[in-house]
């Protein structure tokens, strides 16, 4: 017997929903990430298949917290500076999931790498500047705005220019320049969708 070709999307949006049992806050975090990446990608006028790239692993970048646990993921106070290593291990974890599967091997890399800092201040591996893989960047910065207006247990939302200001305060630090500001003109534009989930 064999089995009919697997609709790609369909499958990563299952293996998410592995994750998003176990982590409510990854519920439509997910989603949101790659839709945003798929703006910024746009903007920044990359090609077809660096935008397909920026959809997958938009999804698949918090897949690693599989592997980290429930207590931590559900904790509702602050973490602990060990706790903290623990959740640190997700990109890793990512990496070592989707670098199983041979036509995957790229999308690993990005995933271990989106957190990476402009300055190599991030983890796993102090990557810094254009040593950082161009689609880990964009999700380090739709991630983090996903993060910094959605509203958590033990955090309220920032409003948009909020959000936006702290990108801007934290380009060439954190950020690439580029993408802070190719996201900056998405949302100036007014094509920024929040209810994407």
């Amino acid at each position: 017997m064999y089995l009919e070709k697997i609709d790609f999307h369909e499958f990563i949006e299952s293996f998410v929903e592995i994750l998003e049992t176990k982590d409510t806050y990854t519920r439509g975090h997910s989603t949101r990430v790659a839709h945003y990446a798929i703006l910024i990608a746009e903007k920044m006028k990359l090609s077809d298949r660096e935008i397909e790239l920026c959809h997958f692993a938009g999804h698949l970048h918090d897949i690693g917290k599989i592997g980290v646990p429930d207590s931590i993921l559900t904790k509702k106070s602050k973490l602990s500076s060990i706790e903290y290593e623990q959740i640190k291990k997700h990109s890793e974890f990512g990496y070592n999931i989707l670098n199983k599967v041979s036509s995957l091997v790229e999308m690993a890399e990005i995933v271990r790498a989106h957190h990476e800092r402009w300055d190599g201040k991030g983890y796993p591996d102090g990557l810094s500047g254009e040593k950082i893989p161009l689609i880990s960047r964009i999700l380090a910065v739709a991630d983090s705005f996903d993060a910094m207006i959605s509203k958590r247990s033990n955090k309220q939302a920032l409003s948009i220019n909020e959000a936006l200001s702290e990108a801007n305060r934290c380009v060439n630090t954190q950020f690439d320049p580029l993408v802070v500001y190719s996201l900056i003109k998405i949302i100036e534009n007014g094509s920024l969708k929040l209810n994407c989930a």
